[in-house]
């Protein structure tokens, strides 16, 4: 199993307000989509309803407990443990309670660490630093939010799964 997570958050790890992202960071969009084509994307049903349309070249999986009916293309699990089995790779792209309840299962973590305290009503979960190796991959700046922010990849430690 490889599953890895994509997030970006906020100083105080805020991801987002009434499912939007209190930012507009257009090279970060570019960073997720990098990363992200040709893989298996998994998120809860606020973050599904929330994307514009279906994301190119990304197989879609919902973890939900909700019956609504879902595009015929879309892969929906009622238990996290059936995903954990039929899941072998994907990146886990939100939400909160999403990033929850497989952070503990994730080899890498791919966070944008934004530079700035935002208005949020979502957060991402606390984590043990310790139990990851990190990189930065890069360091940017944007002039429309006037924010640095950074490309961190976490890989977890052996040690620690």
């Amino acid at each position: 199993m490889s599953l890895s997570l994509i997030a970006a958050v906020g100083r105080n790890g805020e991801l987002g307000k009434e499912n939007k992202l209190p930012w507009y960071l257009p090279e970060d969009l570019l960073f997720f989509r990098k990363i992200t084509t040709n893989n298996t994307i998994i998120m809860g049903r606020k973050t599904f309803e929330s994307l514009p349309k279906m994301l190119p070249k990304r197989r879609h999986v919902v973890l939900t407990k909700s019956e609504m009916k879902y595009p015929e293309d879309i892969i929906v699990y009622h238990d996290i443990n059936e995903l954990l089995k039929n899941e072998k790779n994907g990146f886990v792209i939100g939400g909160a309670s999403i990033y929850s309840r497989f952070i503990d299962y994730v080899l890498e973590m791919y966070l944008t660490e934004i530079d700035k305290e935002y208005e949020a009503d979502t957060y991402f979960p606390t984590f043990d630093k310790n139990k990851f190796d990190c990189e930065i991959l890069d360091s940017c700046y944007d002039e429309n939010e006037a924010v640095n922010y950074k490309h961190v990849l976490y890989k977890r430690k052996r040690s620690y799964f």
